[in-house]
């Protein structure tokens, strides 16, 4: 069934005046052909302060851009969420690997949060952090702006403990390690640009620890102390252990031209979360059971 569609606005800004509005939109959004962008604007799609304008029109500093994207259907993904904790302020919930948690790369009603807002009319929670599409577990959420501030604090200062269940393949890991590798943009063929590992990015810190060795795979606890865009994905294939099934990221931590963020396959599992409630100071920690792949049976 085709969602509503949906409008997407942009403001020019200084570096962006000059440009035609075709080559601002093929610029800016390579995701789509020059063609499509041009068919879009002639069929008056997209409009400048409100008008349709040509693909030639030169835009200026301030003007208002619109592009009314038609209702399209989203992909197949499981519709669902579990609810681990909730009062007043905060909501604390489990997505299955699949959902992604906010619009984007062509889902807009398919993903977490739109699922939380239906269940939640009188209210509108505010993630606290993301998951990745493929990732399955813990998401934090406040539930009011105060909520989100202090909550957010928190998570900027480093007082939120996040704990991750991976799988990567076996080998000679050691039982604990810390990988400091910094995290950055990296030119992508699709998208413009994907997060990898690299040097003039920002700083990054993961603790792993083996919990438990298959003889085909390994299974890991990692927690992360910064939260940079796929940091787990991108630091363990920097280590010189991918997920295992991650398309994206391989060895060295930086990502494939052929894949997206998006694809999913991997085994990776947002576990455990540790955070002090924003109003009474209560240190509330949360757990949630990993996918079969991912649960320990025999710890190392």
């Amino acid at each position: 069934m085709p969602n509503q569609g949906w409008i997407y606005r942009d403001k020019i800004s200084k570096n962006q005046a000059g440009l035609s509005l075709l080559a601002y939109y093929t610029g800016k959004y390579p995701h789509s052909s020059p063609e499509e962008w041009l068919d879009r604007i002639l069929s008056g799609a997209i409009l400048v302060n409100g008008r349709p304008a040509s693909p030639d029109t030169v835009l200026e500093i301030g003007q208002q851009l619109t592009y009314q994207r038609p209702p399209w259907t989203e992909p197949d993904v499981p519709l669902f969420f579990e609810v681990l904790y909730e009062d007043a302020e905060v909501l604390v919930v489990a997505k299955p690997s699949g959902l992604p948690v906010l619009a984007g790369g062509g889902f807009l009603e398919h993903t977490l949060i739109h699922l939380v807002h239906q269940h939640y009319p009188d209210v509108t929670p505010y993630p606290i952090h993301r998951l990745g599409r493929g990732t399955s577990g813990i998401v934090l959420m406040a539930k009011s702006k105060p909520a989100r501030a202090k909550l957010s604090q928190q998570m900027r200062e480093g007082k939120i403990t996040k704990i991750y269940r991976a799988l990567v393949g076996r080998g000679d890991i050691p039982d604990n390690f810390t990988i400091n590798q910094a995290i950055g943009k990296i030119a992508h063929p699709i998208l413009g640009y994907i997060y990898g590992a690299n040097a003039d990015g920002l700083s990054a810190r993961s603790d792993g620890r083996v919990l438990k060795k298959h003889p085909d795979s390994t299974l890991l606890a990692v927690q992360i102390f910064t939260g940079r865009p796929h940091q787990i994905r991108i630091h363990l294939a920097f280590f010189g252990y991918p997920l295992i099934g991650d398309r994206l990221y391989g060895l060295g931590g930086l990502p494939r031209p052929d894949a997206v963020p998006g694809d999913c396959g991997y085994y990776l599992h947002a576990n455990q979360i540790v955070f002090n409630h924003p109003s009474t100071g209560k240190t509330i920690p949360i757990s949630c059971q990993a996918p079969p792949e991912l649960e320990i049976l025999n710890p190392v």
